[in-house]
């Protein structure tokens, strides 16, 4: 949304429990992923989206340009939380310099914090109303957008592009599906600490929130519960077996976060389908690191309703199979949903 310009970008997804990148080049074919990585960073690194470690998240960048062997120095990142706010407005028809002109004022009566702390970007929805505009609003804090160029500014590299991690999963998912335009479609981007959820119909966001859980709450509870290291409740948490910890036990704890998980999800379905543009959500996707949550896919379809997919964000990408770790990005590829989004703003 920030800054995007005319040169290519790196897609860099900074998170809560690693740095991943990716990068494309378009062929005569289609899309060609040229590097792609995962760089995992120290629980505390990030905490709910903030970089508390810039050092350590600037040296795991370094590392992920060194073994993919990156020249390009622009990179498209993206942020989520509670400090950024993502509205559908309507106002009065008017010059697309008009706007521009009347945009901040018309942001003081919708974003909740004091409109010279934020940094503000829109578009234009299409609309059959011929008595209003509909306009995307997007207001990011200041301190939040420099909280994480920082760290990317201290690894070398230049922040070109400040997305939102929301609309970098809805990027990534259109380039891989092609939506038919009457499917209402659910996006569930489950990160480490945060749900991003978007959505989406024909290719345009309707709804967006972001909800304060994500796959560290199921490793917490495994934790506090069964008093084991992260490791151990890591590898619990993806179904792996750890000496001392039943099935049962497992399923339990899996399911009482999921029920918390869900319980958020119905809420903010039921939200959009209520509101004035309201509709039913046909289908889901689900994507982030924590989709790989044992049991979870198969929870959400069950409880929703709904065909609930896992996003694949290579499905209609090649490899250049002679530089990336191919099973590594695949068997990852939920959790490279916004960085792929993120590589794909070199075509906007």
């Amino acid at each position: 949304m920030f800054g995007l310009g005319d040169k290519s970008v790196v897609g860099l997804d900074i998170g809560s429990s690693s740095v991943k990148v990716c990068e494309l080049k378009k062929t005569r074919h289609g899309m060609l992923l040229t590097a792609g990585g995962i760089e995992p960073l120290a629980p505390d690194t990030v905490v709910d989206g903030a970089i508390m470690d810039a050092n350590n998240v600037s040296e795991a960048i370094e590392r992920l340009y060194q073994v993919n062997r990156i020249k390009n120095q622009r990179v498209a990142t993206s942020v989520s939380g509670h400090s950024v706010i993502c509205k559908k407005i309507s106002v009065a028809p008017m010059s697309e310099q008009e706007l521009a002109e009347s945009i901040q004022w018309e942001a003081e009566q919708h974003v909740p914090f004091d409109i010279s702390d934020v940094n503000l970007d829109y578009q234009v929805l299409k609309s059959s109303n011929p008595t209003a505009m509909d306009i995307l609003l997007v207001a990011v804090k200041k301190d939040k957008i420099w909280n994480h160029t920082q760290a990317v500014i201290q690894a070398g590299k230049t922040p070109a592009v400040v997305d939102f991690d929301a609309f970098a999963v809805q990027n990534a998912y259109e380039n891989s599906y092609g939506p038919a335009p009457s499917v209402c479609v659910g996006l569930l981007n489950l990160g480490a600490s945060v749900l991003n959820i978007n959505v989406v119909k024909n290719g345009e966001s309707l709804f967006t929130r972001d909800v304060s859980i994500g796959g560290n709450q199921y490793t917490d509870a495994f934790q506090k519960e069964l008093n084991l290291s992260f490791e151990e409740a890591e590898k619990i948490k993806l179904g792996k077996n750890v000496s001392g910890v039943d099935e049962e036990t497992r399923r339990q704890l899996i399911q009482s976060v999921s029920e918390i998980l869900l319980l958020e999800v119905r809420k903010t379905f039921d939200f959009f389908r209520s509101s004035p543009a309201g509709e039913t959500i046909q289908r889901a996707y689900l994507s982030g690191g924590g989709a790989r949550v044992e049991g979870l896919l198969n929870y959400l379809q069950q409880k929703l309703g709904i065909p609930v997919e896992l996003l694949d964000p290579f499905r209609k990408i090649e490899w250049d199979s002679t530089r990336l770790n191919g099973t590594l990005l695949k068997e990852n590829a939920p959790s490279m949903s916004v960085v792929m989004g993120l590589a794909l703003r070199s075509f906007d």
